[in-house]
């Protein structure tokens, strides 16, 4: 499942910012349900990591780790917090390759594809 961003509509892993009370599987798993409507069970490990920019709204480009963990859907609902905001569509790893542009992202999808699927 990927989303879009809300500002370039780029597609792109619902993702969030660490938060002190969260551990960051607990913050991967809200983030799936607020940006794409999808609750379910994560891994407490990382699938893996990769370096990227986040995108501040002054354009500003700031670099930043992306942790990926791993959900498996138990619910995909029909209303969600950023549904206004987003558009989201289940993809094979190969298509999801394709489309997005952060290289990390299409090197982990890539990866997700040849080991999970």
């Amino acid at each position: 499942m990927l989303v879009t961003s809300r500002e370039t509509k780029r597609w792109i892993l619902p993702k969030g910012r660490p938060e002190k009370r969260l551990k960051s599987y607990e913050v991967a798993a809200a983030e799936a349900f607020e940006e794409a409507g999808i609750v379910g069970t994560v891994a407490k490990d990382p699938f893996c990591v990769f370096a990227s920019t986040k995108r501040l709204k002054n354009g500003k480009e700031l670099p930043c780790t992306i942790k990926v963990y791993i959900l498996k859907a138990k619910k995909v609902l029909d209303d969600w917090p950023e549904k206004a905001e987003r558009e989201r569509r289940w993809f094979s790893p190969g298509e999801a390759a394709l489309i997005v542009t952060e290289e990390g992202l299409i090197k982990t999808l890539l990866d997700f594809g040849a080991q999970w699927v």
